[in-house]
């Protein structure tokens, strides 16, 4: 079984708590053959909604080498970015990129609510009841389908997101069943382009997205497909990379994706 996490956050992240070279450690540990970094590169600075322009790619690339030096003999390790909140300017999306060395592999993300709700971060999601929660998921996938239309990344990352932080703050266990028809609308756009999504194993609880989706995705043509942690710290590094590659077969499909300088690879499951 080939093993790998295509959604890894180091200390290049403001959230990331573990140097790549410890990261990898934990990959090799954890009995994986490759790893992706995929630090976050928003378009907005960090807690606030100034403009972002420029990443420190010196130190990725110095913290990716050294990682490749300890580890590179038994781990393939990428280099990768999760691009978060490019709907809110998609210049300045273009401009980070452009202005990124060679990658390997790009994750597009929302991490905050839309614009009806004043693009708040999800993470902070207030404790509320189920109505208020549907329109919250309704008004985030506006700017995941803006996001999917512009579609100059590779997979979409946790397309369930919301769900995360609404049972994380307030307990409740919500869905995208009454939301199907607008992701199916988000599966039409990315899936003619090319662009995939992620399977986040959501540090072992219900994947982001689960099942149903999963089978939709499937049955409207994907086939692109990456399995990914959102490891912030050692201990999630691979987290259910197994039981995940398990749950992709019994939704019908037959391989997931790495990638190498953006093209995709088929890893049969």
């Amino acid at each position: 079984m080939y093993l790998a996490d295509y959604h890894v956050h180091s200390t290049c992240s403001p959230d990331g708590h573990c140097t790549m070279a410890r990261m990898a450690e934990a990959a090799v540990a954890n009995g994986l053959q490759e790893l992706c970094f995929t630090d976050h590169l928003d378009t907005i600075e960090w807690g606030t909604y100034a403009p972002r322009t420029t990443f420190d790619w010196a130190e990725a690339v110095r913290q990716v080498e050294e990682a490749r030096r300890l580890w590179g003999d038994r781990l393939s390790i990428r280099l990768g970015a999760e691009l978060g909140e490019a709907a809110l300017s998609f210049e300045r999306a273009e401009k980070l990129l452009a202005d990124a060395p060679k990658l390997d592999f790009v994750i597009g993300s929302v991490h905050l609510m839309g614009p009806r709700f004043g693009h708040e971060d999800l993470y902070y999601i207030p404790k509320a009841d189920k109505t208020y929660y549907r329109d919250v998921i309704d008004d985030y996938l506006d700017d995941v389908l803006a996001l999917s239309r512009w579609g100059r990344f590779h997979v979409l990352g946790h397309l369930t997101l919301p769900v995360r932080y609404i049972w994380d703050n307030a307990g409740i266990p919500m869905d995208f069943s009454d939301h199907l028809d607008r992701v199916a609308e988000v599966f039409r756009v990315i899936v003619p382009k090319g662009v995939g999504i992620e399977c986040n194993t959501n540090r072992g609880a219900t994947s982001l997205p689960d099942e149903t989706i999963l089978r939709l995705y499937r049955e409207m043509g994907g086939e692109i497909i990456t399995i990914g942690s959102d490891a912030h710290t050692a201990e999630y590094v691979g987290c259910r990379a197994r039981e995940t590659q398990e749950l992709l077969r019994q939704c019908g499909f037959r391989y997931f994706t790495t990638f190498t300088q953006g093209e995709p690879e088929f890893r049969p499951l």
